[in-house]
């Protein structure tokens, strides 16, 4: 029994290893934003801070997964705009918003946080996860996150992206104005209220020396000066 709990030890200390040799950790920072009935256009409409963790796993160097938390402010005020409507209305709001998600992104060029020095790409991605709000009231609703960023390679195993991310949810309630408007002022996109992530993550790779697989050829070969 002592032997075969020793071979499973090991073969789980394997997996990780190898596991860590193909992920990226990373923090970010930056803002968020809300889109709906009371800014039913402007992409970067009040933001607030933001900030998150994520853990990316590469299937290859342009494919990889990436689970993340993040956290966010968002406010809204018919004061800001100055078509009658709003202005008449006059209605505002502010909360928080929370989201676990996981995204597949997409790499134009292949890359890898240890990898070449500057090496670097831009990106899509696109996933599913859950959103928790908190405006008029708590609650917590299917989102479809969507994002495109570029990242590079700066230092060893380090790296640094720059990404803006919109989310699609399934709630018409952020506000407090459930389909309490005028057609023509509606949120975009049907009349589902929207969210955005904007802002700079710092990634870091743990493991960069151990064996990998060939398709990572171009991390184990020598840094560029």
């Amino acid at each position: 029994m002592k032997r075969i709990n020793g071979l499973l030890f090991l073969v789980f200390i394997s997996l990780t290893l190898n596991g860590q040799r193909k992920s990226d950790y990373g923090v970010f920072g930056g803002v968020s934003s809300y889109i709906g009935d009371i800014n039913p256009g402007r992409l970067l409409y009040s933001p607030l801070p933001a900030a998150g963790i994520f853990y990316r796993y590469n299937l290859h160097p342009r494919q990889s997964l990436r689970t993340n938390l993040f956290l966010g402010g968002i406010r809204g005020n018919d004061q800001d705009f100055k078509n009658d409507f709003q202005q008449a209305r006059g209605e505002s709001f502010s909360g928080t918003v929370g989201e676990m998600a996981m995204q597949f992104e997409f790499n134009f060029f292949p890359y890898a946080t240890d990898g070449k020095r500057w090496n670097y790409t831009p990106y899509i991605a696109a996933g599913a996860g859950i959103a928790f709000i908190n405006t008029e009231v708590f609650t917590y609703v299917p989102v479809i996150p969507f994002s495109m960023g570029f990242k590079i390679n700066v230092y060893k195993n380090l790296g640094i992206e720059a990404e803006y991310g919109f989310r699609k949810t399934f709630y018409d309630n952020f506000d407090g104005l459930n389909d309490f408007v005028a057609a023509e002022d509606h949120g975009w996109i049907h009349n589902n209220d929207w969210y955005t992530f904007t802002g700079v993550s710092v990634t870091w790779k743990i493991y960069n020396k151990l064996a990998g697989c060939p398709a990572y050829n171009d991390v184990d070969s020598k840094r560029k000066r």
